[in-house]
């Protein structure tokens, strides 16, 4: 039995080019969230967007997510998380840019009540700010 071909659907049709996106990851270290927070920042009112370019040749963006315990406790704290990955998800490529380093922190009893659109537009609006400055 021989494998389907891998370019083209059931019914012989071609697949629209994909455009590359560079990969995205997400922070884990302490030392690179210290230094996102010392560099660029746009507050929205759903979140605050910290940012730096990195400067090396690696073209990852890379993502972090943050919330005090000022949200409230760990259920709330990991439901405002959860809130800003699925932004993420869904607004952070068309504004972002290669070599990155993005750190969303979640806002106390904003981020987790806000609308969803509300919280992707404040994200895009963010981004566009804080690549206009740089």
């Amino acid at each position: 039995m021989t494998p389907p071909e891998a370019s083209s659907d059931t019914r012989g049709n071609t697949p629209p080019a994909v455009l590359s996106c560079p990969p995205v990851t997400v922070l884990r270290h302490r030392a690179d969230f210290l230094r996102a927070a010392r560099a660029l920042r746009r507050g929205t009112d759903g979140m605050l967007v910290q940012a730096r370019h990195r400067d090396d040749e690696d073209p990852t963006i890379r993502v972090g997510y943050t919330c005090s315990k000022k949200i409230g406790n760990a259920v709330a704290r990991n439901r405002a998380k959860r809130r800003l990955r699925a932004v993420v998800a869904e607004a952070l490529l068309p504004a972002a840019q290669p070599g990155w380093d993005y750190v969303l922190v979640g806002r106390p009893g904003v981020t987790i009540d806000r609308d969803f659109q509300a919280l992707k537009g404040d994200l895009t609006y963010a981004l566009r700010k804080i690549h206009a400055a740089s």
